[in-house]
């Protein structure tokens, strides 16, 4: 009987993906764990993994196919109760079968997912067990709390992303011996590195009970702590109830053309922004002509070291000083609607057009970086965007957006803030100007370079006064680069 891979749930609300590349061949002979297909979901591309080891039979899937939860990709040859090759590392072995437990009363209260039936019978009147008495949890699977490990209720290969698959071969975690806090029961990070600190910390108490066997016992508290999601995070928009389109093609020829990719996901994400958060408009402009002869004085030097320095970049270390004095637009409203979540670090989004669609990479640390090291780092990003190469952790964690049309044209346009941060500074085109200046009787015109900038905020955090204040302490540092270079 042929053995199924199928599209298992990548996690963080996604729900399917595009088939980009198809790596392997009806016929081909992988090794579980070689990649046999690359995705892209959510603007990011993965490459899924092997489910199992063996000869390729059939291809379910094309490049341009969408792909939802549970579609079969492809098939592999051979028997569906192949024992695992047990030479493999138990990190990449499929899952055991689960084994039936043995009929027991239901506990009162809802038992940890690792308690073993003894534990549970202690709970229901049994005297407790001693920290001695308790089976230890051990990373490998020949220690004794390997038997007591939840069971996965599925067969086929453990729910995690290549990455984190990795990361347990690093640690020497088995993960089917790990409880998954995903969707859908998919091993995190987290769960691996907690299940690795779970077994140091018991190995070091055997350790210790060892080398002092007559100290007294102590209640047991081997079992590590599940990682809880954080408190605010994003949850899935509701699905809009539009009403459906008229029947166009009674007025002439129309195309049906479905929506892709990081199109799609676009969409997605903008009316959820739209509809969650609401959007003031700020806008005012910057008189950058010292800047912009600062930028054309060392731009070669910038470009040697690799970099591009531009505007954007320029107002990257502005937005981040003016985020450290008001900070609460570095922030996030939690879901609950009455706490703020202060960020103290500035990650900042920027916003890249590409052939795909718009993209926005995430350059950390804005704050503690140099003009020429933003410059480099913005530029590769750039590039890594628009050449697809950019991974998914690259475009997550931002705590504020910059965006600039500039470039392409405008004056002034109003960007949506990307949920769920509380605000992004948009740029327009920089354009010469005449400026009178002198008394109101002898009056002299002259020509200064302004900058538009269009800020959006999130009204449930902010008020408008404190988004004026926010721009002015922009305006203030592009208008004098020497304090700009020294605020930051």
């Amino acid at each position: 009987m042929s053995r199924e891979m199928r599209f298992t749930d990548p996690g963080e609300g996604i729900h399917e993906a595009e088939v980009v590349e198809v790596l392997v061949n009806a016929g081909d002979s992988v090794q579980e764990g070689d990649s046999v297909l690359a995705v892209e979901t959510d603007k990011a591309t993965t490459e899924l993994p092997a489910a199992y080891g063996g000869e390729i039979e059939q291809l379910a899937v094309a490049v341009g196919d969408r792909v939802e939860v549970g579609d079969l990709l492809l098939t592999f040859a051979g028997d569906s109760d192949e024992a695992p090759d047990e030479s493999a590392p138990a990190a990449q072995r499929p899952d055991p079968e689960p084994e039936p437990e043995p009929a027991r009363a239901e506990p009162e209260q809802a038992e940890p997912e690792q308690a073993t039936p003894k534990q549970a019978q202690s709970k229901q009147g049994a005297p407790e067990q001693t920290e001695a008495q308790q089976p230890e949890t051990r990373r490998d699977d020949g220690g004794d709390g390997a038997s007591h490990a939840p069971k996965r209720p599925h067969k086929g290969p453990v729910p995690a992303a290549p990455s984190t698959r990795r990361l347990a071969r690093e640690l020497g975690v088995a993960l089917a011996q790990v409880a998954g806090s995903g969707p859908g029961g998919r091993v995190l990070d987290a769960d691996v590195r907690g299940a690795s600190e779970a077994s140091e910390t018991a190995d070091t108490r055997q350790a210790e009970r060892a080398e002092a066997p007559g100290s007294p016992e102590r209640p047991a508290t081997t079992e590590p702590e599940q990682p809880q999601p954080e408190r605010g995070a994003a949850k899935p928009a509701p699905a809009a109830s539009a009403e459906p389109l008229p029947d166009f093609s009674r007025w002439g020829d129309v195309e049906r053309v479905e929506l892709r990719s990081v199109r799609r996901a676009t969409a997605r994400e903008m009316a959820r922004a739209w509809a969650e958060i609401p959007h003031v408009m700020h806008h005012d402009r910057a008189d950058v002509t010292a800047l912009e002869r600062f930028r054309r004085a060392h731009v070669d030097e910038v470009a040697a070291a690799g970099g591009k320095l531009t505007l954007t970049v320029l107002v990257l270390k502005a937005a981040a000083a003016a985020l450290r004095v008001m900070p609460r637009f570095n922030a996030s409203l939690d879901a609950d609607g009455e706490t703020i979540v202060l960020k103290h670090y500035c990650h900042i989004g920027v916003a890249v057009a590409t052939d795909a669609g718009l993209l926005v990479p995430v350059v950390r640390d804005v704050d503690r970086k140099s003009v020429r090291e933003l410059a480099v780092e913005l530029a590769e990003l750039a590039r890594r965007a628009r050449d697809g190469e950019l991974s998914r952790e690259e475009m997550q964690g931002g705590s504020f957006t910059v965006t600039n049309v500039g470039g392409i044209g405008g004056r002034l346009f109003t960007p949506i803030i990307r949920y769920p941060e509380a605000a992004i500074l948009g740029l327009a085109r920089a354009e010469l100007a005449p400026v009178v200046t002198g008394d109101i009787d002898a009056p002299k015109i002259g020509a200064r370079l302004y900058l538009p900038l269009c800020f959006a905020f999130d009204h449930r955090l902010n008020d408008g006064a404190e988004a004026a204040r926010f721009v002015n302490r922009i305006i203030d540092s592009l208008q004098d680069p020497e304090s700009l270079l020294l605020s930051v």
